[in-house]
């Protein structure tokens, strides 16, 4: 009987040791979409000082029972339109979306060494980026656009020849400034002006920097290059600064995914980008757009 008792254990011992070396496991996520399914997360970059698209609410609070890691944001915590694009991307992918913030020039350079898993930070799709990060068609378009302290007396393109001029670090206005054309890779019909010549360029970590700076005082500048809809958000706010001339260029936004992640990101590029055609047909983008932006910029521009 002792026998029989013994023969029987050892069976249960068996079983439990099947079940948790394999019969029971849960596999590891096989790519990148397959891991934030599992998660229940999607980690987006993106910038909480660049309103109207990003920026930190001002009475936000973390939204509870999140499932975001202790150093993520939450839904709660920040507002606008790229925030908002965000968290429709995760609603549509059935998981929650977290935020972090890493500096612009990290997220452009890709290797992001895994830590989140896109940006959707209104990033324009360029020749140099495409080397190193996966893009979704694009989900809005800007018009590139200069703008000056209201006070300088600078009123046309002309008057920006030879003057120092603001930027955020590593955007795609700092290329256009420095002539940098084909890292842009933009079409010749997406630039509608050339560079002023005779520049210093004078790139600060985030485009707002440029509009605060001014705002606060600053005078080794006096004028900044950015999206329209940041100066238009800059006036609406009530920075003294007006726009200088007409749009200088048009830039393709788009979500970003790093071609370095150490999981297939391949399916996860596939399903974002159906998701942004989704959001554009069914009208999802448009509307995020006009509540954010008072326009539609969620259609390519006439070029």
């Amino acid at each position: 009987m002792k026998k029989l008792n013994i023969a029987v254990s050892l069976l249960v011992v068996a079983a439990f040791v099947l079940v948790a070396c394999g019969g029971g496991a849960t596999e590891a996520p096989k790519d990148l979409l397959g891991q934030i399914m599992a998660r229940g997360t999607l980690v987006v970059s993106t910038d909480p000082n660049y309103a109207p698209q990003s920026v930190a609410k001002p009475d936000g609070k973390r939204t509870e029972g999140t499932k975001c890691a202790s150093d993520q944001l939450t839904a709660g915590e920040l507002e606008g339109f790229d925030v908002d694009v965000a968290l429709e991307l995760g609603k549509r992918l059935g998981v929650e979306t977290c935020f972090v913030t890493p500096g612009w020039d990290l997220i452009t350079a890709g290797s992001w060494a895994d830590k989140w898993d896109i940006s959707v930070g209104s990033m324009t799709i360029t020749t140099g980026r495409q080397q190193v990060l996966h893009f979704t068609s694009p989900y809005y378009y800007t018009p590139a656009q200069f703008a000056a302290a209201a006070d300088s007396g600078i009123a046309s393109l002309d008057d920006i020849a030879n003057q120092p001029v603001c930027v955020g670090v590593a955007t795609t206005y700092e290329s256009y400034l420095n002539k940098k054309f084909d890292d842009l890779g933009l079409p010749e019909s997406s630039i509608y002006a050339q560079p002023p010549e005779g520049v210093t360029v004078i790139p600060l970590t985030s485009d707002q920097d440029c509009a605060q700076s001014i705002g606060a005082g600053r005078t080794d500048f006096q004028v900044y290059l950015t999206s329209g809809t940041v100066v238009d958000q800059n006036i609406a706010s009530g920075v003294p600064v007006v726009k200088v001339g007409s749009p200088v260029y048009s830039e393709d936004l788009s979500v970003a995914i790093d071609k370095s992640h150490s999981l297939d990101p391949t399916s996860l590029v596939s399903k974002l980008d159906e998701a942004v055609k989704a959001m554009h047909t069914d009208g999802t983008l448009a509307k995020l757009s006009n509540q954010w932006f008072g326009i539609d910029l969620t259609q390519a521009p006439n070029k």
